[in-house]
């Protein structure tokens, strides 16, 4: 039976653009715990690692004058579970789809292409924002956080799920925007497409990718250059 091409999609940035949700998500939990709240610009730059890094990660600039309660677990774990059970209730009051995605999503099922998500945000989170945003049926598996004992950069979150879809590394691809997604891509030997706006601190010249793009408009030459 021949294998079907693959084509792996981050989420946040990628196919979504999530950033004012988990903002005020961000944004509540701070003011909750008393530390300074970020703009979405900001935000953007915070997000591809998960939640807990991303809650780390901004509050890092007070932890030398905040230095016992940043590195309180207990507190870390309030302030995550907190951000998740917020955000899920408001996960989808302002995000809306990158440009493109919905058509290139069909374009892909009429090529029967097998198309599935890795992404670092948690499953459940995952699926009901595809499934509310309505582009959860496109794909046959996603995998969150805490789908596997390892997630991105790691590259077996790639490949553990092409795996699962009886797919072929060597006839797959990965969609992302940050320099977690192409570490995991460039580790797993795939190629890399990058969304030059991504979810990242880091410019799209010091990201690794095979092909950059703005959004998903066009995207179909790129794919087919490899079916």
């Amino acid at each position: 039976m021949k294998q079907k091409f693959t084509v792996l999609f981050d989420l946040d940035g990628t196919l979504v653009d999530t950033a004012p949700d988990l903002m005020r998500a961000h944004n509540h939990v701070m003011q909750k715990f008393g530390y300074p709240t970020k703009s979405t610009e900001e935000i953007r730059n915070l997000v591809g690692k998960g939640a807990g890094a991303m809650i780390g990660r901004s509050i890092w600039g007070q932890a030398k004058k905040e230095f016992g309660k940043v590195n309180d677990e207990k507190v870390k774990k309030e302030m995550v579970n907190e951000f998740v059970d917020f955000y899920g209730k408001n996960i989808i009051n302002e995000s809306t789809l990158i440009n493109g995605v919905k058509e290139f999503l069909n374009w892909c099922k009429n090529q029967n292409i097998s198309m599935a998500v890795c992404t670092n945000k948690q499953e459940h989170l995952s699926n009901d924002l595809l499934k509310k945003i309505g582009i959860y049926d496109y794909f046959e598996y996603v995998a969150g956080s805490d789908t596997f004992d390892y997630c991105k950069p790691d590259p077996r979150h790639l490949t553990s799920v092409i795996e699962i879809l009886d797919g072929d590394v060597k006839k797959s691809i990965m969609i992302g925007d940050s320099e977690t997604d192409a570490n995991a891509a460039k580790a797993a030997e795939i190629p890399i497409i990058l969304l030059e706006d991504g979810y990242t601190e880091k410019n799209k010249d010091e990201i690794y990718h095979n092909h950059l793009i703005k959004d998903f408009i066009g995207i179909e030459k790129i794919i087919s250059e490899y079916l």
